[in-house]
């Protein structure tokens, strides 16, 4: 079997799964947050229970309009925050929370092997860590909420071996929107993604974790790296339960493999309006961007914000355009402090936010008008998804956006 078979079939009770299996997988965390989780607290009290399966396998975490950005979003944070006190449910309070992409392994609470369903399509971020994470509906949560279980097809997994050293600036979101666009956001579908290869060996846990993100963008079910000493480095010391690795066999079968050489590889940028459009920057033109948005849960931890500072160090935001910067997590808000990149952000005249999703889904943060273009970190860039429906959002990743805030038009980091 592969790592997704046997992870599947550790948390079934079978000795063997195979694509196309439907199971009943015991899940090590359940996740939903401020949007979803109303849904999901609604259709758990139509089932009948007093009680959710275990509260310390269940997260709430409050990002997308935290802090409330109105009465409506502050209305759906109460309710669940009165939901998890009443439960003993884990939740992540403003102040001490993060985007829910970023703080989850950031605290442990996934680990190497586990299952992890959420309320949310990017769950799929955690299979950086060899786990098995997806995106499930609200009805879905409120039924894992209820028996700690949940009822799945078993997905085919495609490899993706990527071969070549990587070249300066090539990180992990360049590694998956040139993916995505040699394949198609449904070049994927219901299967899970098996990233590996001499350039991902090389890539830093957070490059891990974008890769990972996005793989829903490509239709995957799950995006999956093996466990190395990387992992290892960056588990243990947050670990605070027992965890399982798993590996693939060496005569495991996938449904299909691509092989990439991205020696050579450009930093990549997304055009409106699909992760698909994906083109190397020298393709791009100077196409001028009235904002820049550096965070998410894609590019908001904290190499990402090293990487922002390190081109914006001594350079201003350029007078055409403006920046936000978004920490990932309070954690890597500190961590950015400590390190010198906020005081570097304010000095070149970016607006520096409190952790949240914020204007990645069009929430608040930074909505585009009509006409306006942004560079952004972020994974979407559909019609709408960061405000008017007449404008446009360009995907790339942090060189590519700090080099970008500084040119005021779409630019290689090289430029500076």
């Amino acid at each position: 079997m592969n790592l997704v078979e046997k992870i599947l079939a550790a948390h079934s009770g079978k000795t063997q799964v195979s694509p196309g299996d439907f199971i009943n997988a015991k899940v090590d965390l359940v996740l939903a947050n401020d949007i979803t989780a109303p849904i999901a607290v609604k259709e758990f009290k139509k089932i009948g229970v007093s009680k959710v399966f275990d509260p310390k396998k269940i997260v709430f975490v409050p990002d997308h309009f935290v802090p409330n950005k109105d009465i409506a979003s502050a209305e759906q944070v109460k309710m669940v925050r009165e939901f998890a006190r009443e439960q003993g449910i884990l939740f992540f309070e403003c102040g001490k929370m993060g985007v829910e992409h970023v703080i989850l392994h950031e605290q442990g609470l996934v680990l190497p092997g586990d299952i992890v369903v959420g309320a949310d399509s990017h769950t799929c971020t955690y299979g950086a860590l060899g786990a098995f994470t997806t995106g499930m509906g609200s009805t879905d949560i409120a039924a894992a909420m209820a028996t700690g279980e949940v009822w799945m097809k078993v997905p085919p997994t495609i490899k993706f071996n990527y071969s070549g050293k990587l070249p300066k600036w090539i990180g992990g979101k360049d590694l998956i929107l040139f993916t995505i666009g040699q394949i198609g956001v449904d070049g994927a579908l219901y299967s899970a993604m098996y990233f590996c290869g001499e350039a991902i060996d090389a890539l830093s846990m957070e490059n891990r974790f974008t890769m990972s993100n996005m793989a829903i963008e490509a239709g995957g079910k799950a995006g999956l790296f093996r466990v190395d000493e990387k992992t290892l480095e960056y588990v243990t010391p947050r670990a605070k339960r027992q965890y399982t690795v798993y590996d693939n066999d060496a005569d495991a079968s996938y449904a299909k493999t691509y092989n990439f050489d991205i020696s050579k590889l450009e930093p990549q940028v997304s055009l409106p309006h699909s992760p698909a459009n994906a083109r190397p920057i020298s393709q791009i033109g100077k196409i001028k961007v009235d904002q820049v948005i550096i965070g998410s849960c894609t590019n908001g931890r904290l190499e990402d914000l090293a990487i922002s500072a390190k081109l914006l160090e001594g350079n201003k935001v350029s007078p055409d355009l403006r920046t936000i910067v978004i920490p990932g997590s309070q954690q890597v808000y500190l961590d950015a402090l400590k390190a010198g990149y906020i005081e570097t952000f304010i000095n070149a005249g970016v607006a520096v936010s409190t952790p949240t999703c914020g204007p990645c889904l069009g929430g608040h943060m930074g909505i585009l008008a009509a006409g306006e273009r942004c560079l952004a970190t972020t994974n979407r860039n559909f019609v709408g998804r960061m405000g008017s429906p007449k404008s446009e959002v360009y995907l790339a990743g942090p060189a590519v956006a700090a080099a970008t805030a500084i040119k005021g038009y779409i630019a290689h980091p090289d430029e500076i």
